[in-house]
């Protein structure tokens, strides 16, 4: 059994019935696993809500196991962003906070926008 905490994207397409997400979160779901999400994907999630969909929305985000951005953490997404840059990779500090909660958590992360999380350490469930 893993934890996947949920990159923004995917639970907007979730929400939206996009790419059969739903239908991956009942199979992962049914599987054992848990799903996730942290502030920056409630955050993110809310700045494109529109009024009608506030209630699935809330429904969809509160059956989501959540993580805290806890200093440990923000240390951490701080050093990522840090080292990436030196390396000309530039992470949008969003990103560079996802990444790291997963990362301090040990959870994997479900994304289909690879090119936001180079980190060697960071468990990645890719999709399509």
């Amino acid at each position: 059994m893993a934890t996947f905490l949920l990159d923004t994207s995917v639970i907007i397409d979730a929400l939206n019935g996009k790419r059969n997400r739903d239908q991956l979160f009942k199979e992962l779901l049914q599987q054992g696993h848990l799903l996730a999400c942290c502030p920056i994907n409630v955050t993110e999630v809310y700045a494109g809500l529109r009024t009608h969909e506030d209630s699935r929305t809330k429904e969809l985000l509160e059956s989501l196991q959540y993580f805290p951005i806890t200093w440990p953490i923000a240390l951490l997404a701080g050093l990522l962003k840090r080292d990436y840059g030196r390396k000309g990779i530039t992470l949008a500090t969003t990103d560079a906070t996802i990444a790291a909660v997963a990362i301090h958590n040990q959870l994997t992360l479900i994304t289909d926008n690879l090119k936001h999380y180079p980190m060697k350490e960071l468990s990645i469930y890719p999709l399509p």
